[in-house]
């Protein structure tokens, strides 16, 4: 497998295990209207996507009360 695939099997799965994959097509979704993204690669987006959704979900946990 190269590079590229990696990446994407390992995105799939990370978005899987943690149940992410809805927030992660919003947060895409969301990007699509944005200016700023509208000349990057589909990597570049997806990269992005992920680092916000993951973000926003440990942030979540971390905040819960033990």
């Amino acid at each position: 497998m190269g590079h590229w695939e990696d990446f994407w099997y390992e995105t799939h799965q990370t978005l899987t295990d943690l149940g992410l994959q809805k927030d992660f097509d919003k947060q895409l979704k969301k990007m699509h209207t944005q200016d700023k993204h509208k000349y990057k690669d589909t990597r570049t987006r997806w990269e992005y996507a992920l680092t916000k959704v993951l973000d926003k979900h440990y942030n979540r946990k971390r905040k819960q009360p033990a």
